[in-house]
């Protein structure tokens, strides 16, 4: 398994920040994402379009946009597919810091058990389509649907035999972090549950 952290946003409501970078707590968010994914996958891409020498400085790849200006989370995607060697590639946002404990397993239980090719996460108000578990094979669909000027990651999953894990029992797991008052309430939200990047392996109660 193949994880990829998609940070090759614009991230327009960040005032065009790269919010993979931007501090959580003293931490850039993106270390945040690494110490809850890296041990649910073997191997990590970075998914980025700038800031190629700071990303490179956490260890992993990075993978850019084949295709210019910003398309979006399933262009990284299909940045990411290209270059694995796995049968399965799991993504997740750079800007939600409490990626949950037991995503892979969960999407990989019930994609494989289901004959799937595709799975998403559900926090049981709504679709979260960028914590996405994918097989490598729907790649070339993948292109072709972007290269005939698709976008929308919700309409491709429904392409192909897809479907929807539930994770409403952790649904604050999916604070995403768009805007600077999204970057305060995920602060506040750390320091009310005592843990840090450090830390975030750990459980609380």
């Amino acid at each position: 398994m193949t994880g990829v952290i998609l940070a090759g946003g614009r991230a327009t409501r960040m005032g065009g920040v790269d919010k993979g970078l931007v501090p959580l707590l003293g931490r850039p968010m993106i270390e945040w994402g690494l110490n809850r994914l890296s041990p649910q996958v073997s191997k990590i891409l970075i998914n980025a379009n700038r800031n190629d020498e700071r990303y490179t400085a956490f260890g992993c790849p990075i993978v850019a946009d084949t295709a210019a200006n910003f398309q979006g989370p399933l262009a990284g995607i299909a940045a990411a597919l290209a270059q694995v060697d796995t049968p399965w590639l799991v993504s997740v946002p750079c800007d939600s810091p409490l990626i949950p404990f037991e995503l892979v397993g969960r999407l990989h239980d019930r994609v494989l058990h289901e004959g799937a090719s595709v799975g998403a996460a559900h926090d049981g108000e709504r679709l979260q389509p960028a914590f996405t578990l994918v097989h490598r094979d729907l790649l070339t669909d993948l292109v072709f649907y972007l290269e005939g000027g698709e976008r929308k990651i919700d309409r491709w999953l429904k392409r192909h035999e897809f479907r929807s894990v539930d994770f409403s029992d952790c649904s604050e797991m999916f604070l995403n972090v768009n805007t600077p008052a999204d970057l305060e309430e995920a602060a506040i939200w750390l320091q009310k549950n005592k843990m840090d990047s450090r830390r975030c392996l750990e459980r609380t109660e």
